[in-house]
């Protein structure tokens, strides 16, 4: 029944499937650009959710199947995650992913001995001595103990890194209050990564502990660094989207590059297409594609529904596809040509 459900709420074009599909193209119906567009159509709606099972060495790291956060690191290849434990507080694990594969999806999660009884808020990978070397955490503070930022070596994580000598060092800079943070990857802020706070905007070097300051009207609840030139873009809770030009002293007038509007509180921002675009979702459902050269909102991606919860966005685009969590589900959405939602993922647990 839940799969006849399931089926039941895929949104496809009627009459279309492959066969269709190649004979259009055969007869000379389609032009390359359509029948690419078509193709890559047909093969998003016919996704499926498949299980996958979870092993680890560790019994207490799968005592909940309720996750807190699952982050890929930069190529996939790896999913930290944060879920809860049944003597209270949360576990943190690094999931390989290159045992996922048809047909029995098993993956094997790398368990540490650290778990904490602080909410996390927000987490990055962070690329200190390589490429997603460290991942990032912001903690609420708990009683006597302030909020924090933490790096965590992912060669904490058994077997997590093959090759490893030996695990790198974890390091906490204290920051209260931090409700998103970001790794920056341009060459200008090597080392650095910020945290958006109520009323400001934290840049710090982990390496020399120098901080910069960037003070706002309102509380910054995404981030994202550009690559090629330095800005750090975010999300505010008042609806604003604006960008800090870390070339600009922070005392000064002009570090705000760029400043966009949505209506409601926004939750995760995304470059996109060489840093010419940014896609943007809020708290109403709204998802946005912005040209940034033209500081206007040239596409809305409909199918998103979100009334108060802080919800994921993720663009794989070279495959043209735009994953929106939902409350309970998923959304997949096509971003090629202004597609509409193309099927709607079972619920999420």
């Amino acid at each position: 029944e839940g799969d006849k459900r399931l089926r039941h709420l895929k949104v496809a074009r009627m009459g279309f499937n492959t066969s269709s599909l190649l004979w259009k193209n055969q007869l000379g119906f389609l032009n390359i650009t359509s029948y690419c567009r078509l193709a890559h159509e047909l093969r998003v709606s016919c996704m499926e959710r498949k299980k996958v099972q979870i092993q680890s060495s560790d019994p207490s790291a799968l005592s909940s199947d309720r996750f807190n956060f699952i982050l890929a690191d930069t190529n996939s290849d790896r999913l930290f995650t944060v879920n809860d434990v049944k003597i209270g507080g949360s576990k943190y694990g690094i999931i390989d992913l290159h045992g996922l594969k048809a047909p029995t999806f098993k993956v094997h999660m790398h368990e540490n001995l650290y778990f904490t009884n602080r909410k996390v808020n927000s987490v990055c990978w962070a690329s200190l001595n390589h490429l997603d070397s460290h991942v990032l955490l912001c903690l609420m503070g708990l009683a006597e103990t302030p909020g924090c930022a933490t790096l965590l070596p992912a060669s904490l994580f058994v077997n997590s890194q093959p090759g490893a000598d030996r695990p790198g060092m974890l390091c906490s800079f204290r920051i209260l209050g931090a409700w998103s943070c970001a790794w920056s990857l341009n060459m200008q802020t090597n080392n650095c990564f910020s945290t958006g706070l109520s009323r400001r905007v934290l840049l710090t070097n982990v390496v020399t502990g120098h901080r910069q300051s960037y003070g706002i009207s309102t509380d910054v609840l995404a981030q994202q660094f550009a690559v090629t030139t330095p800005l750090l873009f975010n999300g505010c809770l008042s609806g604003e989207i604006f960008a800090i030009d870390l070339r600009s002293p922070s005392q000064g007038k002009g570090w705000k590059a760029t400043r966009l509007s949505h209506d409601s509180a926004v939750t995760s921002v995304r470059i996109l297409q060489e840093e010419q675009y940014l896609m943007a979702s809020d708290m109403a459902g709204k998802i946005k594609l912005w040209d940034l050269r033209a500081t206007k909102c040239v596409r809305q991606y409909e199918g998103h529904v979100n009334e108060y919860a802080y919800l994921p966005l993720h663009v794989h685009e070279e495959e043209g596809i735009l994953v929106a969590g939902t409350w309970r589900r998923g959304h997949i959405l096509n971003t090629q040509l202004g597609l509409q939602q193309l099927k709607l993922q079972g619920e999420l647990r």
